[in-house]
């Protein structure tokens, strides 16, 4: 299917790799590692069409279709069931020709479209199309809703459901977890397993790849090398040969005795209990997985927090939600020092709610927050990546937080997240997703806090970087709360388990196993419901008003929220603006300018506003989507 021979691969000058061969047939699965910058996202351009090999051959069988999942999404007026069904391009253009064939008449074409039609099972496509819909994640009844609709993380969904719709010989998926919740992410594995084309993938989700994957097709130091098995036989099998270097050997067994240190000490505790025993089991695992990872570019741990009160924090009968909608109701439970808990249930539900309300940026509809005097908190959510200040350096980043600490000090603080040499002392703005996150990890341990509010802290993070920071939460010795779709993450640093559902937090009886068993099984359910509710369903016109009178009630909602994204952009546009001209070194030469001092004040006051604005929008946007999905 896919034929890779002896090829090299450039960006500009820089060589990604050479001499790479591989052959890619259907049923092969294969995962494809590396470094950020070393070529996977080339080579994924390169089977597309996109780039030439610089040296070698590439080719693939005539005939055969790729389907790969588009980055971008326009506000369309489709209804979302349509776009979807559009990745099917045959489905698409048969029923463009059998429109035509009936509006000019010929009843001989319209036979033969139709019965390619029904060979191709066009009548179950919408079925099709909705099965997808909510296995990943959108709620029954939102098929109809316009594309434009949607929020950009639930757009990424749509793309993806319309690369799965396409029946393709060849699917291409670049971290397509990044913007799933857990139980998505397990609705998908299931669906893979059962492609039954070539899948080539790009992930850093280790679950993910040892669920999924048959092959691993690992880039470093410019070479490609292929590996039969899933993640951890490729780990396994990369830890034996860097055995055979003597260079790493004694590196390597500082680590494996690091890690054995936290197996030992967690055993002391450990009961009989399901989640300790599949810690213990994680853990184990990573002892023996570390030594492949000893050429990692991180290198960092939390340092003792000090002082750790206890309780910590305590939530006293509080219910929280946004504006008139109540999402968790009636909770109470304090967090001691030593909790570890990861978070669970299905998106929607509330687990980043109550992270909020932990973190108060959520102050609670009624009830109680009542923290500790010396409750120091280190929050990681997705939108702090947006409020580091584009202009400032790593290094200045943290001198906001000390600024008596030396650059020597800082540069060596920050070279364990691998913020090396110029890019130490580079303005952040151009950085990427995992280079930002990475930098508001930096910037959170640093702080020394005693508990960890932690929400999808490895959606931008490589596997490398992932594995660092299993290994320092490990040692942490605060108190931490979890919320992650990262299975491996989860099992590693977590201690118990709560399920978000219903309204409520309960522990979760059970490891991950189960909890992926118990979402299937929820899923199963309210299909059969749904399939019940069919035989008494409202008449159409029934539905167009209902439709009619949600669209309504919501429309003041929407507005508001389109007014908020209006004005996002134009703040955006704004800082870009002025963020290109606090770059120009001209501006420097007069550190009392006026011009300097202008842009300056501008620019606090744009951001300033930005936070507010970005603020106001979340809010808003997740209360709209709640509504929608009621």
């Amino acid at each position: 299917m896919l034929y890779f021979d002896r090829i090299s691969l450039r960006r500009g000058n820089k060589l990604l790799f050479s001499d790479a061969t591989m052959t890619i047939h259907a049923g092969h699965r294969v995962g494809l590692t590396g470094a950020n910058g070393c070529g996977k996202s080339s080579l994924f351009a390169l089977v597309q069409g996109g780039i030439e090999e610089d040296a070698g051959s590439f080719h693939h069988d005539k005939g055969i279709t790729i389907a790969h999942v588009a980055q971008e999404t326009p506000a369309l007026a489709t209804a979302a069931i349509s776009y979807i069904m559009q990745g099917d391009a045959e489905l698409t253009l048969l029923q463009e020709q059998i429109d035509q064939a009936e509006t000019d008449g010929n009843g001989v074409r319209v036979a033969e479209l139709h019965e390619r039609f029904a060979a191709i099972d066009g009548y179950a496509a919408r079925a099709r199309a909705a099965r997808l819909m909510h296995g990943l994640g959108f709620a029954i009844g939102s098929e109809e809703n316009p594309v434009s609709s949607f929020s950009g993380g639930w757009r990424m969904r749509l793309n993806l459901a319309h690369a799965l719709m396409c029946r393709s010989d060849l699917l291409l998926l670049d971290e397509p977890t990044n913007h799933l919740d857990l139980e998505a992410v397990v609705w998908l594995e299931k669906w893979l397993l059962q492609y039954r084309g070539a899948l080539l993938l790009i992930s850093h989700d280790r679950d993910f790849l040892d669920k999924c994957m048959n092959r691993i097709a690992h880039i470093e130091q410019e070479k490609l090398t292929v590996y039969t098995g899933n993640y951890s036989d490729f780990e396994r099998i990369r830890a034996e040969k860097l055995a055979l270097q003597q260079a790493s050997h004694e590196k390597q067994q500082k680590q494996r005795d690091h890690m054995m240190s936290f197996v030992t000490r967690f055993k002391a505790k450990a009961t009989k209990a399901t989640q300790a025993q599949s810690r213990i089991k994680a853990l184990e695992r990573m002892q023996l997985i570390a030594p492949a990872h000893v050429d990692s570019p991180f290198s960092f741990s939390f340092k003792h927090p000090g002082e750790i009160p206890n309780p910590l924090l305590r939530i006293n009968k509080a219910s929280a939600g946004y504006g008139d909608v109540t999402i968790l109701h009636d909770l109470s439970f304090s967090l001691l020092p030593g909790d570890r808990i990861g978070l669970l249930g299905p998106n929607g539900e509330g687990k980043s709610t109550l992270i909020k309300v932990m973190a108060d940026t959520l102050i609670p509809q009624k009830g109680d927050r009542v923290a500790a005097k010396e409750l120091s908190i280190g929050y990681f959510a997705q939108h702090q990546l947006e409020q580091l200040h584009g202009e400032l350096s790593p290094v200045q980043h943290l001198k906001m937080l000390n600024e008596d600490i030396s650059e020597k000090e800082a540069r060596q603080f920050l070279g364990g997240f691998d913020f090396q040499g110029d890019m130490a002392l580079a303005p952040v703005a151009p950085f990427s997703g995992g280079e930002k996150a990475r930098l508001v990890l930096a910037l959170l341990v640093y702080q020394q806090p005693n508990l960890l509010l932690l929400d999808e802290p490895t959606n931008h993070l490589d596997l490398e970087m992932r594995h660092a920071l299993s290994v320092a939460l490990q040692s942490f010795e605060g108190a931490m709360v979890l919320v992650s779709h990262d299975r491996h993450l989860l099992r590693t640093v977590c201690d118990s388990l709560m399920l978000v559902s219903n309204g409520s937090v309960d522990e979760f009886n059970g490891d991950l196993d189960d909890y992926s068993t118990w979402l299937l099984q929820q899923r199963d359910a309210n299909e059969e419901k749904d399939e019940k509710k069919t035989d008494s369903k409202p008449s159409k016109k029934d539905e167009r008003r209902l439709k009619a009178d949600k669209r309504k009630a919501l429309q003041p909602l929407r507005n508001k929220v389109k007014k908020l994204e209006a004005e996002l952009e134009q703040l955006h546009l704004k800082q870009s603006e002025l963020d290109a001209a606090l770059a120009d070194p001209a501006l420097y030469e007069d550190a009392s300018s006026e011009a300097l001092k202008t842009l300056s004040l501008q620019h606090r006051d744009v951001h300033q506003r930005l936070g507010e604005v970005e603020e106001s929008w979340m809010l808003a946007s997740e209360e709209l989507e709640e509504a929608d999905a009621n």
